[in-house]
Protein backbone atom coordinates (compact mmCIF):
# COMPACT_ATOMS: atom_id res chain seq x y z
CA UNK A 1 0.00 0.00 0.00
CA UNK A 2 1.62 3.31 -1.17
CA UNK A 3 1.92 6.15 1.20
CA UNK A 4 3.43 7.70 4.10
CA UNK A 5 5.82 5.28 6.04
CA UNK A 6 4.55 5.11 9.99
CA UNK A 7 6.00 6.29 12.78
CA UNK A 8 8.51 5.14 14.52
CA UNK A 9 7.80 3.45 18.34
CA UNK A 10 9.75 6.33 19.42
CA UNK A 11 8.11 8.99 17.75
CA UNK A 12 4.34 7.77 18.88
CA UNK A 13 6.05 7.84 22.47
CA UNK A 14 7.43 11.24 22.40
CA UNK A 15 4.08 12.73 21.21
CA UNK A 16 2.72 10.66 24.25
CA UNK A 17 4.82 11.80 26.72
CA UNK A 18 4.47 15.59 25.53
CA UNK A 19 0.47 16.00 24.84
CA UNK A 20 -0.13 15.72 28.90
CA UNK A 21 2.51 18.56 29.92
CA UNK A 22 1.91 20.60 26.71
CA UNK A 23 -2.21 20.36 28.57
CA UNK A 24 -0.68 21.35 31.89
CA UNK A 25 1.50 24.24 31.06
CA UNK A 26 -2.03 25.63 28.96
CA UNK A 27 -4.10 25.17 32.10
CA UNK A 28 -0.64 26.80 34.24
CA UNK A 29 -0.63 30.09 32.29
CA UNK A 30 -4.47 30.24 32.31
CA UNK A 31 -5.00 30.08 35.93
CA UNK A 32 -1.70 30.09 37.60
CA UNK A 33 -2.99 29.75 40.42
CA UNK A 34 -6.42 32.12 40.06
CA UNK A 35 -9.67 31.42 38.94
CA UNK A 36 -11.08 32.73 35.23
CA UNK A 37 -14.48 34.26 35.86
CA UNK A 38 -16.96 37.36 34.80
CA UNK A 39 -19.03 37.66 37.57
CA UNK A 40 -19.81 40.88 39.14
CA UNK A 41 -22.79 41.44 41.04
CA UNK A 42 -25.90 42.02 38.57
CA UNK A 43 -28.16 43.47 41.10
CA UNK A 44 -27.00 45.27 44.68
CA UNK A 45 -25.45 43.53 47.12
CA UNK A 46 -24.69 44.13 50.70
CA UNK A 47 -21.64 43.75 51.86
CA UNK A 48 -21.79 44.45 55.27
CA UNK A 49 -20.83 46.66 58.55
CA UNK A 50 -19.95 50.42 56.91
CA UNK A 51 -17.25 50.84 59.98
CA UNK A 52 -15.60 48.02 58.38
CA UNK A 53 -13.85 50.42 56.03
CA UNK A 54 -11.37 52.96 58.12
CA UNK A 55 -10.63 56.07 55.83
CA UNK A 56 -7.94 55.81 53.74
CA UNK A 57 -8.65 52.13 53.47
CA UNK A 58 -9.96 49.24 51.62
CA UNK A 59 -11.43 46.09 52.16
CA UNK A 60 -11.93 42.84 49.55
CA UNK A 61 -14.79 41.46 49.32
CA UNK A 62 -13.74 37.80 47.36
CA UNK A 63 -17.17 36.14 47.47
CA UNK A 64 -18.75 38.76 45.59
CA UNK A 65 -15.83 40.07 43.81
CA UNK A 66 -15.72 43.43 45.01
CA UNK A 67 -13.58 45.95 46.76
CA UNK A 68 -14.80 48.78 48.09
CA UNK A 69 -12.49 51.96 49.67
CA UNK A 70 -12.87 54.80 51.61
CA UNK A 71 -11.37 58.15 50.84
CA UNK A 72 -10.18 60.59 53.85
CA UNK A 73 -13.28 62.77 52.94
CA UNK A 74 -15.38 59.89 54.11
CA UNK A 75 -16.63 58.97 50.44
CA UNK A 76 -16.94 55.58 49.07
CA UNK A 77 -15.45 53.79 45.81
CA UNK A 78 -15.79 49.99 44.65
CA UNK A 79 -14.47 48.74 41.52
CA UNK A 80 -14.53 45.34 40.40
CA UNK A 81 -12.08 42.70 41.13
CA UNK A 82 -11.93 40.92 37.76
CA UNK A 83 -8.50 41.66 36.35
CA UNK A 84 -8.71 43.08 32.81
CA UNK A 85 -6.10 41.32 31.45
CA UNK A 86 -6.92 37.67 31.90
CA UNK A 87 -10.36 37.95 33.60
CA UNK A 88 -9.04 36.23 36.69
CA UNK A 89 -10.70 36.88 40.18
CA UNK A 90 -8.15 39.06 42.19
CA UNK A 91 -7.63 37.40 46.01
CA UNK A 92 -5.26 39.26 47.49
CA UNK A 93 -5.20 43.05 48.68
CA UNK A 94 -2.13 44.74 50.80
CA UNK A 95 -3.14 47.96 52.09
CA UNK A 96 -4.95 49.48 49.30
CA UNK A 97 -3.36 47.54 46.37
CA UNK A 98 -4.52 44.37 44.67
CA UNK A 99 -3.17 41.60 43.13
CA UNK A 100 -3.91 39.23 40.75
CA UNK A 101 -3.02 35.67 40.89
CA UNK A 102 -2.67 34.63 37.21
CA UNK A 103 0.04 36.92 36.01
CA UNK A 104 0.86 39.28 38.68
CA UNK A 105 -1.53 42.71 37.44
CA UNK A 106 -1.68 45.10 40.45
CA UNK A 107 -4.27 47.98 40.32
CA UNK A 108 -4.88 50.48 42.86
CA UNK A 109 -8.03 49.75 45.01
CA UNK A 110 -8.94 53.33 45.55
CA UNK A 111 -8.67 54.63 42.27
CA UNK A 112 -8.90 51.40 39.92
CA UNK A 113 -6.22 51.97 38.02
CA UNK A 114 -3.26 50.16 36.66
CA UNK A 115 0.03 49.87 38.84
CA UNK A 116 1.73 47.12 37.30
CA UNK A 117 0.96 45.15 33.73
CA UNK A 118 0.36 43.24 31.85
CA UNK A 119 -2.79 44.49 32.62
CA UNK A 120 -3.86 47.59 30.70
CA UNK A 121 -7.31 49.29 31.65
CA UNK A 122 -8.45 49.87 34.85
CA UNK A 123 -10.95 48.23 36.72
CA UNK A 124 -14.66 48.51 36.74
CA UNK A 125 -15.53 51.03 38.98
CA UNK A 126 -18.95 49.73 40.24
CA UNK A 127 -22.37 52.03 41.65
CA UNK A 128 -21.56 52.02 45.88
CA UNK A 129 -23.38 53.63 48.95
CA UNK A 130 -23.99 53.33 52.31
CA UNK A 131 -27.43 52.94 53.82
CA UNK A 132 -28.40 52.02 57.37
CA UNK A 133 -25.05 51.64 58.18
CA UNK A 134 -24.34 48.98 55.45
CA UNK A 135 -22.33 48.90 52.66
CA UNK A 136 -24.51 48.58 49.18
CA UNK A 137 -22.90 47.76 45.99
CA UNK A 138 -23.49 46.91 42.18
CA UNK A 139 -26.21 48.28 39.79
CA UNK A 140 -28.78 50.57 41.20
CA UNK A 141 -26.60 51.03 44.28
Amino acid sequence: MPGRPSPSRRTVLRGAAVAPVAGLGLTACSLAGGTTTSAVPTAPVDLGAESEIAEGSAKLYQDHNVVVSRAADGSLKAYSTICTHARCAINTLQGTKLICPCHGSEFDATTGKVLRSPAGAPLDELPVRAEKGRIVAGPQA
